[in-house]
């Protein structure tokens, strides 16, 4: 158990240089992952059951005492994300698939990836958990109303498909590892040390079974979706940031916010666009999945050098507290 506890630690602590490693050996030898296409659904499962083992009732705590960051930057994940999703189409003039993928990927929750860079940029962990957890838990309605609304002019959407999709992969697990971990905390507790390690197993095989299933595409309009991903990526971040600095938010809420919103669930973007959709439409939440690794490590380290400034009448007790809650 010591030996896969330092395999999830290192595995967990170079996530984005296996994400990058995995792609372009997919690209090169696709064979290698092309059989998991098959799986990627199963594989997303896996890791929603792992967030399920991981979810207590003391992350939503924050949303009955400071509801309000929450609300917004749910609300931002929902509003921002998509509507940048569908400018960016337009702008960039994407081909229907391209297009549905991206705003795919802008409708869909935000990823638990973000938990961990939210911590390490000294924002607020317990509001970017909330967050993560309440957006995924709102997806089955909130990501095919929003594609119903934004993609039909490219693709057809079948909204209740989606539904039972996002149901199956995310909702069902998720509560099946919450049992779990409520009938067998001790089991569970023991475990914990390498769920890490299998969600990105999980992860990397996805991205490298789209990245396979996509070489011809990566050549042709890899440049153009990287592009794509990159605009959307950047404005997330900036602009949940600015959201909650407007409404005027804590250094601390606002760091949350703008990571949560940045980054999404680039594998649950996957799995719907390639059951629903198209493989190609898959690459800009496959791209996402490797960019969003780069970016959010980035800002959280460069976040991580700078102290979080309070006003000064929350100076002392408030950050006295902040360190109790957390």
């Amino acid at each position: 158990m010591n030996l896969l506890s330092k395999v999830s630690e290192f595995a967990a602590k170079y996530f984005a240089v296996l994400v990058v490693s995995v792609a372009l050996i997919a690209f090169f030898v696709p064979e290698l992952f092309t059989g998991f296409g098959g799986y990627i659904t199963i594989l997303l499962g896996i890791v929603m059951f792992g967030m399920g083992l991981t979810l207590k009732p003391v992350d939503f705590k924050i949303v009955a005492k400071r509801p309000i960051p929450v609300v917004i930057g749910v609300l931002a994940q929902f509003v921002v994300m998509p509507l940048v999703a569908f400018a960016i189409a337009f702008a960039l003039n994407l081909p229907p698939e391209l297009a549905a993928g991206l705003v795919l990927l802008g409708s869909v929750p935000g990823g638990t990836a973000s938990n961990v860079m939210v911590y390490l940029a000294k924002g607020n962990l317990a509001l970017s958990v909330a967050m993560t957890s309440l957006s995924t838990l709102l997806a089955p309605i909130a990501t095919p109303l929003l594609l119903l609304l934004l993609v039909g002019q490219w693709m057809p959407v079948d909204a209740a498909a989606m539904f039972m999709s996002i149901f199956q992969v995310i909702i069902i697990p998720i509560v099946l590892g919450f049992i779990i971990q409520r009938v067998a905390p001790k089991a569970v507790d023991a475990s914990l040390s390498v769920i890490p390690l299998i969600s990105v197993a999980a992860i990397l095989i996805i991205v490298g079974a789209v990245t396979g299933a996509n070489g011809a595409n990566v050549v042709t309009a890899g440049w153009i979706v990287f592009v794509a991903v990159l605009l959307h990526n950047g404005f997330g971040l900036l602009l949940g940031y600015l959201v909650a600095l407007g409404l005027g938010l804590k250094e601390d809420d606002r760091r949350a916010i703008s990571l949560e919103v940045g980054m999404q669930n680039s594998g649950l973007g996957v799995a719907l666009a390639a059951a629903h959709f198209s493989p190609l439409a898959a690459l800009p939440s496959a791209w996402a999945a490797i960019w969003h690794n780069i970016t959010g490590p980035l800002l959280a380290s460069i976040w991580s050098k700078k102290p979080v400034v309070e006003k000064e009448e929350e100076k002392g007790k408030g950050m006295e507290s902040a360190v109790v809650n957390r």
